[in-house]
């Protein structure tokens, strides 16, 4: 048992998350170190970075923070030679970085369609190209892309971001089929809906001592009855992060308490 169990440790492996100082990226990226994996992470602004660091600094993990802007390929290019030159080559790889814009369609300009598009599809092209190569000559890698319940349904006011997060489902199949004779594995994680900070105000008690409504139109959506938390996606990032899911790929493995296999309650 004890050999079975080592093929979910990462020691000695080095793991990328990008948009990691906090939230989904942070949890995943304190599994990884958890398992024994060296973190290394980026944001878009040297003060997120420093928040980021004292975070990690705080749950007592040395992380290597840095500055990048995951949309610019210079940029990214850059950033995984310094990684490589300071730390290691990346084993690992979370496309975690993201954004939403909750805006109607008709009312959502192409600027704004094309931005989300660029940072939820384009940058974990731009980042996953970075970082294969050295990936092929070291002859393994895992890819792990954070899609969304959203790159299989659609919903009011997500046009932008339902679209990338579907494109990113086939750039993570498409990844698998390109580049799984060289022994990478290249799956996604869909996150149902996370209690976070930024949800907070929807899950509040009502000074009627009712649930807001959309908590109670979640809960009536969820089998498991309950918002996912974000260290619920650990374990699962862990998997597809080891050696227990080297024949496991192009899959999406969707951690969302069971509301993709459920019509809902009946009203």
């Amino acid at each position: 048992m004890n050999d079975y169990m080592n093929n979910f440790r990462l020691d000695g492996k080095i793991a990328l998350v990008t948009g990691a100082s906090y939230g989904i990226g942070f949890a995943i990226a304190k599994a990884l170190s958890a398992a024994g994996a060296t973190i290394c992470f980026n944001d878009i602004k040297q003060e997120f970075v420093d928040k980021g660091l004292a975070n990690y600094e705080q749950a007592g993990i040395k992380a290597h923070g840095y500055v990048c802007n995951v949309c610019d390929e210079d940029a990214v290019n850059a950033l995984v030679k310094q990684i490589e030159e300071e730390v290691g080559v990346i084993d690992i790889l979370v496309n975690n970085a993201g954004i939403i814009k909750r805006i109607p369609m008709c009312e959502m300009t192409a600027a704004e369609f094309r931005q989300v598009v660029d940072v939820d599809l384009n940058a974990p092209f731009i980042v996953a190209k970075a970082v294969i190569p050295s990936m092929i000559k070291k002859g393994h890698g895992k890819i792990i892309n954070i899609c969304s319940m959203m790159s299989e349904l659609g919903r009011e006011t997500v046009s932008a971001y339902a679209a990338a997060k579907g494109g990113l489902k086939m750039l993570t199949k498409n990844i698998a089929s390109e580049y799984g004779g060289y022994n990478i594995q290249c799956n996604g994680i869909g996150p149902g809906y996370i209690a976070t900070p930024q949800t907070a105000p929807l899950r509040e008690v009502q000074p009627d001592g009712s649930r807001h409504p959309f908590d109670q139109f979640i809960l009536a959506k969820t089998p498991a009855n309950r918002w996912g938390e974000a260290t619920d996606l650990g374990g699962p990032a862990v998997f597809l992060a080891s050696e227990a899911s080297d024949f496991v790929n192009g899959h999406i493995l969707y951690v969302d308490g069971g509301i993709l296999a459920y019509i809902g309650k009946q009203p």
